[in-house]
């Protein structure tokens, strides 16, 4: 169980990574670097593609900061791999897919704060966003593959936490230990951990 779980874990993150590097480089291809060319749109005036840079956080957060949030990437594969292993959060399919996903939007966002995209001059270690949503006179802050896989981990981490975490089955503990009075069925693939680890989803 634990080997198809890694192998789900490392598809999704691999896949999310992927999709989020090539997405990038095709559209800074294509459209050039921030101001060079306007937005194309696919639906007029609503839904389109156009080249940003971002130094700060997910949808424009914390601008100037980008090296604290490199940091603070590394930090977090660490942790999501000590969850997802040490602490058996990989019990759960909801949570290694989950955490999949949000390793793919890191690693993705990861890439371009270390400049490993190699933009030039002011947009040095900036995170290349695309995807252009307006409405009226409001534009949301572009955004990128890696930031919608960040957003839909959290999503699904709050549903985790509001509706699945006390569900029997679903995490267990450091080694697989059950808390009292809770068993392990046949075949079952772990129990609620005693300590809290599926609470702190």
């Amino acid at each position: 169980m634990i080997l198809s779980r890694i192998l789900v874990f490392s598809l999704l993150a691999t896949l999310g990574t992927g999709l989020d590097l090539v997405t990038k480089d095709r559209v800074f291809a294509w459209k050039g670097l921030p101001g060079e060319q306007p937005p194309a749109w696919w639906i007029e005036n609503y839904f389109g593609i156009e080249t940003a840079v971002n130094q700060g956080a997910v949808f424009g957060l914390g601008q100037g900061y980008g090296w604290l949030f490199a940091i603070v990437s590394i930090a977090a594969i660490f942790g999501l791999f000590s969850w997802l292993f040490l602490y058996r959060a990989c019990h759960s399919l909801w949570l290694t897919v989950t955490l999949g996903l949000v390793t793919g939007g890191i690693l993705g966002n990861l890439y371009d704060r270390l400049n490993l995209h190699g933009l030039p001059g002011p947009f040095a270690g900036g995170v290349r966003d695309w995807i252009l949503l307006r409405y009226g006179q409001y534009t949301w802050p572009n955004f990128n593959i890696a930031d919608s896989l960040l957003v839909a981990g959290a999503i699904m981490l709050a549903i985790y936490s509001l509706f699945l975490a006390d569900n029997p089955g679903e995490t267990a503990g450091p080694g697989g230990s059950t808390g009292p009075g809770e068993t392990t069925g046949p075949g079952s693939s772990g129990a609620r951990t005693a300590s809290g680890t599926s609470e702190r989803a």
